[in-house]
């Protein structure tokens, strides 16, 4: 991914926000959050690029890719985010929603040495900031139901419901049966629920 922001970016001179709409928009971004091996090991980061733009646009990049002898800060920002999204499991979108690739490069000169950890966690908490609330307490509100209500409905506990929603729980480990119990009851699927 890092090669395909360089690419796009620094070698066919689009714009940064704008390769980002572009490849949020692309099939090459749901098959690289549904981790689609086949396709993600057989494209190299240029050939990612020229589908994306091409997807959207309509338009085919025939710019030579530069030799480069060291890694950009659009590189590292397109790295970044795709062992953020692996690491989190979120939307593409959802995660340039909360942090916006300027954004990303301003995190570029104090991080881009940093431990893979110590970026994700920075990153992390730009996040849960953007969204405060889980996906479950979202998703329920937006159902219109209350928490009582849900528990009765999906059969997990009242507890385990307040605990998730205010993240004393991590619903991320959750057993299976309970995800599948609320995700029924919620009209949802159980990765929606997901942190």
């Amino acid at each position: 991914m890092g090669d395909a922001f360089d690419y796009a970016i620094n070698d066919c001179k689009i714009d940064g926000i704008e390769f980002v709409k572009m490849f949020v928009a692309s099939t090459a971004c749901r098959k690289s959050e549904n981790g689609e091996a086949s396709y993600i090991s057989e494209m190299s980061g240029i050939e990612i690029a020229i589908e994306c733009v091409y997807e959207i646009t309509g338009k085919e990049l025939a710019v030579e890719p530069r030799e480069k002898f060291s890694r950009s800060a659009q590189y590292w920002c397109g790295w970044a985010v795709c062992y953020y999204q692996w690491w989190s499991s979120r939307r593409y979108s959802d995660i340039f929603k909360a942090v916006s690739f300027e954004d990303m490069l301003e995190l570029y000169p104090t991080l881009h040495e940093a431990s893979v950890e110590k970026i994700a966690s920075v990153i992390d908490e730009k996040v849960r900031a953007f969204y405060p609330e889980t996906n479950l307490k979202r998703i329920r509100t937006a159902y219109g139901c209350s928490q009582r209500e849900l528990a009765e409905m999906s059969g997990v506990s009242l507890r385990s419901i307040q605990m998730y929603e205010q993240r004393n729980k991590d619903i991320n480990k959750a057993q299976s049966e309970s995800l599948y119990r609320l995700s029924k009851a919620l009209g949802c699927t159980m990765e929606d629920l997901l942190e």
